[in-house]
């Protein structure tokens, strides 16, 4: 490989693709620029960032099945800024390894069979990640792709914590918990190695539409919010989070509700947007003065504390608190709710500090820390990416 060789990054969501790009420097993946593509929007256009610099990019394409104009348009509009002729792979973000994806892997025919075999247990996401990992092999076939997935970082949670209380049969059929959002939780354990070793037992919060916890020692995952699939856990934008399974049967037995039906409730209806009738966002949320939008808001930061106390736990104890994502990196307000509800852990928070974004926010007293790390999901796409390269 030349050093002017580039690696892409498709981090595909349920209704977005963020695309990085990156220049192969030996054995180092050096970002140089990232586009979002809503892939909701009419019409739609690629936003693209490189150094200081955003350019809002029109794209004529449509979206369709196959996804063939949408990435040709963007390929193209990536050559006015990047010398694409250099690309020579692209990784992608898989939400769902399962049992068999602990690491990531070079897509072959087998490989893709594979990921799709798991659509079941991420029907959300995995189809999306699907459409473009096919595209590209039928418009870019002499591009190297790979796949990193966000259930591995997660594979080295002991077997009584991935466990559910049913029938032993099923465990060992894959039901189980699995725990996902393990890109960033990497990033953020390689940042806090750096940044405060003294973190040895973190919670991490992940905090964005979609939102998870992640208990972490030395690095290492240990327990996670998020179990069998993406709905579980904390509320989110429109997912409920924990939910009595109690209710699914009353819907589906007593209210007759169809089985898309309280898919569509559970996936889209559910979480922040249900709670509040108003909005899944939680910056509308904070800024709408009705008791709804407030009790949202409230629920949101209750299920958060009361999962890091559950997790501190599971580590036998906890040096620090970290926030990440979207809402995490941005919105003090949130963070503040969760600090308070955690006085009682001895958490204090430096006011001035955290409406700031700083890394550290936790007072000089505060016997847990608590920091602001912003995460990277496309660096570790690209980095594993690399790494699954060289050892082709």
């Amino acid at each position: 490989m030349s050093s002017t060789d580039l690696l892409l990054t498709f981090n595909a969501g349920s209704s977005t693709v963020k695309v990085g790009v990156f220049s192969i420097d030996g054995a180092v993946a050096r970002h140089l620029g990232r586009g979002v593509i809503d892939l909701r929007a009419e019409p739609l256009s690629l936003g693209l960032t490189r150094g200081s610099q955003t350019f809002d990019m029109p794209l004529k394409a449509e979206v369709t099945d196959d996804l063939h104009g949408v990435i040709d348009e963007t390929f193209a509009l990536l050559a006015d800024e990047f010398d694409m002729a250099a690309a020579v792979a692209v990784g992608h973000r898989v939400v769902h390894g399962g049992e068999r994806f602990t690491s990531a892997v070079a897509l072959d025919d087998a490989a893709t069979d594979g990921i799709e075999a798991l659509i079941p247990l991420a029907p959300l996401h995995q189809p999306q990640a699907l459409r473009f990992i096919r595209a590209l092999r039928h418009l870019k076939p002499h591009l190297v792709q790979t796949a990193s997935f966000d259930t591995a970082f997660h594979a080295t949670q002991d077997d009584l914590v991935r466990r559910l209380a049913i029938p032993r049969s099923l465990h060992e059929e894959g039901i189980k918990r699995y725990g996902f959002h393990g890109l960033s939780y990497k990033f953020i354990a390689s940042e806090l190695a750096r940044k405060a070793p003294h973190a040895a037992k973190a919670v991490v919060a992940h905090l964005g539409s979609g939102a998870s916890l992640c208990a972490m020692e030395d690095g290492i995952s240990r327990d996670c919010s998020m179990g069998f699939s993406t709905l579980d856990g904390i509320p989110m934008a429109t997912r409920p989070g924990c939910l009595d399974p109690g209710v699914i049967l009353h819907l589906a037995g007593e209210r007759k509700r169809s089985l898309g039906e309280i898919e569509d409730l559970l996936y889209h209806r559910s979480g922040l947007l249900g709670v509040s009738g108003i909005s899944a966002d939680t910056r509308d949320l904070l800024t709408d003065g009705r008791p709804e939008a407030r009790q949202a808001i409230d629920l949101f930061t209750l299920r958060i504390a009361g999962e890091i106390g559950r997790m501190a736990a599971t580590l036998g104890g906890l040096d620090a608190v970290v926030f990440t994502a979207g809402i995490g990196e941005h919105q003090p307000e949130i963070r503040a709710g969760v600090a308070k509800r955690l006085f009682w852990l001895g958490l204090s928070i430096d006011e001035t500090a955290n409406a700031a974004d700083s890394f550290t926010i936790s007072t000089g007293e505060s016997r847990i820390a608590a920091h602001v790390v912003a995460t990277d999901e496309e660096q570790v796409i690209a980095d594993e990416a690399l790494s699954v390269l060289r050892a082709r």
